[in-house]
């Protein structure tokens, strides 16, 4: 079920008029940015005309959130934004992830779904039983991917699970490899412009819940975690300016997702009505929701012990989070 929001606006407001706290000096602070599928958080900031920071942002683009926490494990990223799904797995790696959420994009579940190839004889989710299904691991597409066949009444192992890339996954879908593909974001809407078609959509399964990791390296640094918050804030703001520009903001994501002016314009449109992109800090509703996930991920023995989420959130950043964001608030 989908989480929505609305007292943060008056929260934002609120905060407004206190006193801003004085921050450490930027210009020597850099972050490292972890993006997912293209640099989506380098070009939404110059479109709102907010990447003006007085830190340095460096970016690199990952297949999926996974991969943007593994990098964090290694320390070679210091901030990423994933699903619910990678951080209970991350949690449980030897050095616990070297990552805390210190925050949550709440925005649109469009554009996750399980699809089969043009022509597919399948048409329900039952009718996947002994078929082989490409998803990729510790995602959006790990999880919902179960609960659609548990809504359908199959288990885990009545499918052959395929782990694949998104990008291959593609391929394996189109060239007879898998039967199909669990997936979301480009890889499902590069799919569809071939042919495919949607035979489950996790629109309702999703919380739209997105968390914001930071490393835990980079919170020991003031300046990075004055620039986390900064940051946070002007993402905030780019985003709403996006998504109420819709036309400006088609013409920009178009080629880099691999779609066509008009069908970028539709999906912002209609992704824009279904869930606006807006962040908030940590709440008791974004743990448990969180919460709900770790233990299902459990239940199912897609994990190997028990995963307490509230380990691996911080809260020490709410104020100054707080505070940019209703610096930059939209008007």
């Amino acid at each position: 079920m989908r989480i929505r929001s609305f007292g943060w606006v008056f929260t934002l407001l609120a905060l407004a008029a206190q006193s801003a706290i004085a921050a450490p000096d930027l210009s020597k602070t850099t972050l490292s940015v972890a993006s997912t599928g293209w640099k989506v958080e380098q070009a939404v900031l110059k479109l709102a005309k907010l990447d003006d920071t007085p830190y340095r942002v460096t970016y690199q683009a990952f297949q999926g959130g996974a991969l943007g926490l593994e990098a964090m494990a290694a320390n070679k990223v210091d901030f990423a934004v994933t699903s619910e799904i990678p951080p209970v797995f991350a949690s449980l790696a030897a050095n616990k992830g070297n990552f805390k959420i210190i925050a949550i994009k709440n925005s649109s579940t469009l554009h996750q779904e399980l699809i089969v190839p043009p022509n597919s004889p399948i048409k329900s989710v039952a009718e996947l039983k002994g078929k082989r299904v490409g998803y990729i691991k510790s995602t959006t597409a790990h999880y919902f991917l179960y609960q659609m066949l548990k809504n359908a009444g199959l288990k885990w192992d009545d499918i052959q699970r395929v782990e694949i890339t998104t990008a291959d996954g593609v391929t394996a879908l189109f060239s007879g490899g898998i039967d199909a593909f669990a997936s979301y974001g480009n890889s499902i809407k590069a799919a569809e412009l071939r042919g495919a078609t949607q035979l489950a959509s996790a629109e309702n399964i999703l919380s739209g819940n997105f968390p914001i990791a930071a490393s835990e390296i980079s919170l020991q640094d003031p300046g990075k975690r004055a620039a986390f918050a900064d940051y946070i804030g002007r993402l905030n703001a780019a985003y709403h300016y996006a998504e109420t520009h819709p036309e400006a903001w088609a013409k920009v994501s178009a080629d880099p997702t691999g779609r066509p002016y008009d069908v970028a314009l539709a999906d912002i449109k209609a992704e824009y009505v279904q869930g606006p992109s807006h962040y908030l800090v940590v709440s008791p509703e974004a743990l448990k929701s969180q919460q709900d996930v770790a233990d299902t991920l459990y239940a199912t023995g897609l994990l190997e012990k028990p995963a307490d989420v509230a380990t691996f959130y911080d809260s020490t950043l709410d104020v100054p989070i707080n505070q940019a964001l209703a610096k930059y608030l939209p008007r």
